[in-house]
């Protein structure tokens, strides 16, 4: 059982090490389809206009959050069954590669969890093949990370 993810019962997760409220099911789990990058934005809209966990503070997160929610030693299931690096306290079924916040011209940023060293991939924001959504919002005060952060989040120390 992770200690890093405190399940809030309510269809949420908090990250204790970054302070992060994560939607525990994303976007495809509750919908039941893929999204665009637009897609995504709409999703969390639509959390916040539900105040879904009771909350209208949701986004789509930021390349960084996706790196800090990548876990190398976490091997859970994607809906095909794959493997995705993400905390096990998280629902198996879900997407392997999530939207981030940024965009740049007709791309969108995306962070992919199904390889073994997880990735920042560019990919045109009308596509959804296979992309989804975590919803997150900020449980407390932003936490600093010391030293430099790896394509994974990690600091050297970690």
């Amino acid at each position: 059982m992770s200690e890093r993810f405190k399940d809030n019962q309510d269809g949420t997760l908090t990250d204790t090490k970054y302070n992060k409220m994560w939607a525990k099911e994303d976007s495809f789990q509750m919908r039941g389809k893929w999204c665009t990058w637009k897609g995504a934005h709409k999703f969390v809209n639509w959390l916040n206009e539900n105040k879904f966990a009771g909350y209208d503070d949701w986004r789509v997160p930021t390349s960084q959050e996706c790196r800090n929610l990548y876990d190398h030693d976490c091997k859970n299931s994607d809906v095909n069954g794959d493997i995705v690096h993400i905390d096990y306290q998280f629902p198996e079924g879900c997407g392997s590669t999530y939207w981030c916040s940024e965009e740049q011209g007709i791309n969108g940023m995306a962070y992919n969890f199904y390889s073994d060293r997880g990735y920042m991939v560019r990919k045109k924001t009308s596509d959804e093949s296979q992309m989804s959504c975590r919803a997150v919002r900020s449980s407390g005060p932003v936490v600093k990370t010391m030293g430099r952060l790896s394509a994974t989040g990690r600091t050297r120390r970690e």
